[in-house]
């Protein structure tokens, strides 16, 4: 399916979890001096203008960074992802939101790699666009992330974090996960694997997590709910994030912000988060 871009959900309640997390895993790859690969499946346009046709349909940004550039008292990490995000405007208007392929881009040092896989023409398209004085840092490939992985898996420079963020119309997306997940861990056990998904009163969601914590010994899931489960079964309520392999520092460093986001992205009292973890 291709119907899916993502513009009109840039910068909502989803992706801060997404960007925000994801951020904190690539501070911890900067600990250390080697090089690592930064791999994207599904890479959408890279950067979403907020005032554009797309974004401003539902204005869906509202629920996410609106609130996090207005907030006051932010815990460090968060701060730092503020920042980030402020980094790619001006000190007196924001309308320009990265992707997850320009917050890796955002952390990466010289000799790191960044690895784009997108499917549809138009996205491919702003994608190449947006990373055109980044060439040789960066490989965009049009086709499909699930695919297309098992050509770089293992990378050469023996490190990697692999975000999976399928748009999930397609209901077989949720099967495609897991079993991209299994072939990938077969052929590099040791990296770092993000996978989203959304808070749906649907069982797809649940079930898929069960089968990626069945395919590894270390595993974090953090989930984060705005509000109550549509009685009618349709629309998202929240996001979560499964990650194998996540860094030592991660749960703690979740501890300590996901009361503050709950608090600043919740629309009403069911607002929660959840977070569990198999590290040691």
């Amino acid at each position: 399916m291709l119907s899916y871009r993502h513009a009109f959900h840039a910068g909502n309640h989803a992706d801060i979890l997404k960007h925000y997390t994801f951020s904190l895993v690539l501070d911890y790859f900067n600990q250390k001096d080697k090089p690592y690969c930064v791999i994207d499946t599904h890479a959408g346009a890279g950067m979403y203008e907020l005032n554009a046709v797309f974004s401003q349909k539902n204005k869906e940004f509202d629920t996410g960074i609106s609130h996090l550039l207005s907030a006051k008292n932010q815990p460090n990490s968060v701060q730092a992802f503020t920042n980030m995000v402020k980094s790619f405007n001006t000190a007196d208007h924001t309308n320009l939101y990265p992707g997850s392929p320009k917050v890796a881009a955002y952390y990466l040092k010289k000799n790191d790699q960044l690895r784009l896989f997108e499917l549809h023409p138009n996205d491919y398209k702003t994608l190449t666009k947006n990373f055109s004085e980044n060439s040789k840092q960066t490989k965009i490939i049009m086709g499909d992330g699930f695919n297309g992985i098992k050509a770089i898996l293992p990378p050469t420079t023996k490190r990697a974090i692999t975000i999976i963020d399928p748009p999930y119309e397609d209901k077989q997306d949720y099967e495609r996960v897991v079993n991209s997940i299994q072939d990938s861990l077969k052929r590099f056990s040791t990296g770092t694997y993000i996978v989203w998904y959304p808070l749906l009163a649907r069982p797809e969601p649940e079930k898929m997590v069960s089968g990626l914590r069945q395919q590894a010994s270390k595993w974090l899931n953090v989930s984060l709910s705005i509000s109550v489960a549509p009685k009618e079964g349709f629309g998202m309520f929240g996001s979560g994030l499964f990650i194998i392999n996540p860094p030592w520092i991660l749960p703690n460093a979740l501890k300590e912000s996901l009361p503050y986001l709950t608090e600043l992205l919740g629309k009403d009292n069911n607002a929660g988060y959840q977070l569990e973890y198999e590290i040691d």
